[in-house]
């Protein structure tokens, strides 16, 4: 079991240690669930009502916290709770799944495919003809990478996930279990002969440096050219890009979110869970997309907007506080 003294964490985070505790930490922890051998965190002033019952040995918290840590207790004050907790919780990480051999037996590689030094390919994965895949990348079991694809540097893929041919993944990128890259854009036009007919999509996807992919998520390839996300982007669990989405860098789209074909966003765009975006739609730069809402329009830089469909915030809200007032007059 890993333990550290406050002393030792403090030298990581670099903050000022209030109090005084002589307990050895040996996990991090909620503030609710913490024992005296746990370290918690808080980020905000509204939880400190919260220490009073705790049990934590420690916590890591904001410099504008006002309360004092108690007797064998100690706080390390730190700039930005929630950042120190992420480089505690590295100190804390388990080791990633065990290989017991680099590239599992079971594993189909094609001859023409390049795998590079420091690669790890788990059971049951496939690798397709010309197939090229960077230096220590990690592919967990049952992975299929189809024909001509690029897998970049120190990428991390997760059992189940599936990416279709001629698609490139960036370096340094986690694609989740059950992530699908790659699977054809969502194309039919009626034909009064032959119903409903199937357009091909022969682009490709397109996934920058950093970029991390939730569970079941899908990006679809492009119907002409390619689907791209950009550099440092982050998506959750559960979300569907369609076929031509042109997605900048850094952005953060939350889980049950669903873009339609052709949808230009901005850089450091975040959208909410459960929104929805109509196709052929731009998003500027840094724009929020509350959750829930209906993006049917464009939205200019900086805008948040709100609702079904949406608004500006501002607009949005207004129109809740009529609804709510009729509504009340209504039952008089």
């Amino acid at each position: 079991m890993k333990s550290y003294t406050i002393e030792e964490i403090n030298e990581i985070l670099k903050g000022e240690i209030i109090g005084n505790t002589t307990q050895k930490i040996t996990a991090p922890e909620q503030l609710e669930m913490a024992n005296i051998s746990e370290i918690s965190f808080i980020g905000n002033k509204k939880y400190e009502k919260l220490w009073a019952t705790s049990k934590a040995g420690a916590a890591v918290v904001n410099k504008d916290i006002s309360i004092e840590p108690g007797e064998n207790r100690a706080f390390i004050k730190v700039k930005n709770a929630d950042l120190a907790m992420s480089q505690v919780l590295e100190l804390f990480a388990p080791p990633a799944p065990i290989f017991a051999v680099d590239i599992h037996p079971t594993a189909v590689i094609d001859q023409s495919a390049t795998v590079c030094n420091g690669v790890r390919i788990g059971p049951g994965c496939y690798i397709g003809p010309k197939v090229v895949i960077g230096d220590n990348a990690t592919i967990y079991p049952n992975v299929t990478i189809m024909d001509e694809c690029t897998i970049g540097k120190n990428t991390t893929i997760w059992p189940g996930t599936v990416i279709r041919e001629r698609c490139h993944i960036g370096n340094d990128c986690i694609l989740h279990p059950n992530v699908t890259i790659g699977a054809d854009g969502f194309g039919f036009r009626p034909d009064p002969e032959r119903g409903l007919v199937k357009i091909p999509q022969i682009g490709n996807v397109i996934i920058g440096n950093s970029v991390e992919i939730g569970a079941n998520s899908c990006v679809d390839r492009g119907k002409f050219s390619s689907t791209i996300v950009g550099d440092g982007c982050k998506v959750d669990n559960i979300v569907q890009i369609g076929h031509n989405c042109n997605i900048g860098k850094f952005c953060i789209i939350a889980g049950h979110s669903g873009l339609a074909g052709s949808i230009t966003i901005g850089n450091g765009v975040i959208i909410g869970g459960n929104a929805a975006v109509k196709d052929h739609v731009t998003i500027g730069d840094g724009a929020i997309v509350g959750g829930g809402s209906g993006v049917i329009a464009d939205i200019p830089a900086g805008k948040t907007v709100l609702g079904y469909p949406a608004v500006e915030a501002r607009d949005a809200l207004k129109q809740w506080a009529i609804l709510k007032r009729l509504a009340n007059e209504s039952k008089k």
